[in-house]
């Protein structure tokens, strides 16, 4: 089963996207598996990280913005605006794909893991994340 998922995050930061996913493998009525997500663009990426404390989050958001600083004179490809190379290289720094186990028609994710995308933009249209589901 392929399909492709359309984020609207709207903004920088990591949007979780958990619910949709094991919903699509759900519905798959796979038993056991591999369910595998694929970001079709170079300034968003993907993360299995923790959904319990948004606190999680927001300190891998910081830290990542202090280790790809905006406005750094090296960049030469800025043609939409001071967040395009900070992006790419945020998006080469972490992963584009996610491979995730399914046993018993369900995602083998910890208690406190979800899948997120990651937008490195500070203002950005949908995302599309083809979901692999076999």
């Amino acid at each position: 089963m392929n399909t492709v998922l359309t984020i609207h995050s709207g903004r920088r930061g990591l949007h979780e996207f958990t619910d949709e996913v094991a919903r699509l493998v759900a519905e798959s009525a796979i038993e056991e598996g591999l369910c595998t997500l694929f970001v079709r663009h170079t300034s968003a990426s993907l993360m299995i990280q923790e959904n319990a404390d948004p606190s999680a989050r927001r300190d891998l958001e910081r830290w990542l913005d202090r280790l790809v600083v905006r406005d750094d004179p090296l960049y030469t490809h800025c043609s939409e605006g001071p967040d395009d190379m900070p992006a790419h290289i945020k998006c080469a720094l972490t992963p584009t794909s996610l491979a995730i186990p399914i046993m018993h028609a369900r995602l083998v994710l910890g208690t406190w893991q979800g899948i997120f995308l990651w937008e490195h933009r500070d203002r950005a249209g949908p995302r599309q994340v083809v979901c692999h589901i076999g």
